[in-house]
């Protein structure tokens, strides 16, 4: 793809905290501007855009003292230009507010020395498709459902080379399929070529089983395919992406590693480098009495990989008396497998279907160790509070599995 200042321009709508972005960035690619909704999300954003400017102006040091605690975040900002903080646009999209965020991207495409714009990243919020959502109410009238058809306004306005647009796998079957087919038809009339296939970010380095649905579109005559993506051997365990963090009691905070960086998983995936700053590592609050639901669920899968459910809990722990629907609302991450169960945004309400696997701590996992699952780097910073940092990971497409198709579409 042709390429402004020969680096490949993408535009990330829909941005969340970054996920699919930060897969790009770490490859090279050149970002215009993002656009997202969520406050803390869009601050994660800035903050990120931040890390990537002082690391290429040979400044990393002054990131690393913000995130220390030696610098104020206003005065981190204060190091930042303009543009690249402006580059977040923080704004809900709307066919009342695009024209609006349009001015703003064209902005910061004056301001970036932009000319066009190689690609566009991104996908709407996902609960009008999943299934989970659906069996939780009627989506039927939901606005998000069709929220593609402000992706397709950008396409028409900024004619990117290609696009990638991803989603939840219950996209295939929301509404019949016609959501899908919509989807499809929109941007095959608007003159692209394209494709789609279901993912799992277990087989892209992720210690995660996750699906999501890739669809990547290609200008027609442009010569593109939709690219064949390298699957990797399964050889690491859940276990390593917790081996270098200290023990925790629920509520408690420790951002000091018990080692070294080693070989493995952590360095070879980059998620750990050389001098990282470990923060997050934070866990929330438990109960005693969920504690104790804890140890039965991480005792029996240790013993014999056994998957308790809510009706397996004695009665004086119980406290839902619902017993035939969300059974396996107690859930450990299971160490001695090489992936772990899906991370989703629910998270940021409870931990109880992701229990740390050591018996001693019996907590749920730290807002770092979910970063992990999903793939970011120890120096990739969440704003916000707490539970705004776990559901933006929660929402987030895993890095890794982002980096792995930026590698084969560039």
């Amino acid at each position: 793809m042709p390429a402004s200042n020969n680096k490949l321009t993408y535009l990330d709508l829909f941005a969340g905290a970054g996920g699919l972005s930060e897969g790009f960035a770490s490859v090279g690619y050149h970002p215009i501007a993002h656009v997202e909704m969520d406050q803390d999300a869009c601050s994660t954003l800035k903050t990120r855009e931040s890390f990537y400017y002082l690391q290429s102006n040979g400044m990393k040091c002054k990131y690393i003292a913000y995130l220390k605690g030696k610098i104020t975040k206003e005065s981190f900002y204060n190091l930042i230009p303009d543009e690249i903080l402006n580059s977040v646009i923080c704004e809900t999209m709307s066919d009342e507010t695009m024209p609006s965020i349009f001015e703003r991207i064209d902005f910061a495409m004056e301001r970036r020395n932009a000319d066009h714009i190689d690609l566009i990243l991104g996908g709407p919020p996902c609960q009008a498709y999943s299934m989970t959502g659906r069996a939780r109410k009627n989506m039927e009238g939901d606005p998000r459902n069709t929220l593609y058809k402000l992706y397709f306004q950008a396409i028409e306005k900024y004619k990117p080379t290609m696009f990638v647009f991803e989603n939840v796998p219950g996209l295939l079957t929301a509404g019949n399929g016609s959501y899908l087919n919509a989807i499809l038809s929109g941007f095959r009339a608007r003159g692209y070529e394209l494709d789609y296939d279901i993912l799992n970010a277990s087989d892209y380095g992720v210690l995660q089983n996750r699906k999501r649905i890739i669809l990547i579109g290609w200008q027609k005559g442009s010569g593109h395919e939709y690219p064949t993506l390298q699957k990797l051997p399964k050889v690491y365990l859940v276990s390593e992406l917790f081996d270098d963090l200290p023990a925790l009691k629920p509520g408690q905070q420790k951002n000091a590693y018990t080692h070294e960086l080693r070989e493995g998983y952590l360095s070879g995936t980059g998620i750990r480098k050389k001098n990282d700053v470990l923060t997050w590592h934070v866990a929330r609050t438990n109960l005693e009495r969920d504690r104790s639901i804890y140890r039965l669920v991480i005792q029996a899968w240790n013993k014999d990989h056994t998957r308790l459910k809510y009706t397996d809990i004695p009665d004086e722990l119980a406290t839902h008396n619902n017993k035939t629907s969300f059974l396996d609302r107690f859930k450990v991450v299971a160490p001695d497998l090489t992936a772990t169960h899906t991370m989703v945004a629910h998270i940021s309400k409870d931990g109880h279907y992701y229990i740390h696997p050591d018996l001693e701590q019996a907590r749920s996992i730290s807002v770092r160790e979910a970063a992990r699952i999903q793939s970011f780097p120890d120096d990739f910073y969440f704003e916000g509070s707490r539970t705004a940092a776990f559901r933006q990971i929660g929402n987030a497409v895993p890095p890794l599995l982002a980096q792995t198709i930026a590698t084969a579409i560039n």
